[in-house]
């Protein structure tokens, strides 16, 4: 029976499983955007939402809990530096699932993209349309003292 037993194993062994999942995590918070299938996105997620709420804690045992599901010292600085900070508003929810509509080649498998809901490109963004609204502000309330 199989009571109790979350998580697919996409038909690997637990071993390669966890190195998958690894993988895709640090690809996941390198380019914060990847295309892969949907079984792998819907675990990803798990694992990514929990590396975030890991780099909230911020504390150095939550630092070396990331280290050793990343192992890599530098994409964990960036975690806890530059992608954390982004969600510290939120209670969840840090990776979104985009369905495409277009299936793999090969093998027809369902694709998709994953991706932090909060991107950096978006924040960026963001600021230069808060910095660009601010001086229009000013200009519209200097025009009326000139009429």
């Amino acid at each position: 029976m199989r009571h109790r037993k979350s998580g697919r194993k996409l038909n690997r062994t637990n071993a390669h499983r966890k190195a998958l999942m690894r993988n895709m995590a640090r690809a996941l918070l390198t380019y914060e955007r990847i295309r892969t299938t949907e079984a792998k996105a819907k675990e990803l997620r798990k694992v990514v939402d929990g590396l975030v709420s890991l780099a909230l804690r911020d504390d150095l045992h939550s630092r070396r809990q990331a280290y050793k599901a990343l192992n890599n010292h530098q994409l964990v600085q960036r975690l806890f530096d530059e992608i954390a900070p982004r969600f510290k508003e939120d209670q969840g929810g840090y990776t979104r699932i985009l369905k495409l509509a277009v299936p793999r080649r090969g093998d027809c498998a369902p694709m998709c993209v994953i991706e932090l809901t909060r991107r950096a490109e978006e924040a960026a963004e963001e600021k230069n349309i808060a910095k660009a609204a601010k001086p229009e502000a000013k200009d519209e309330s200097e025009a009326p003292a000139e009429a």
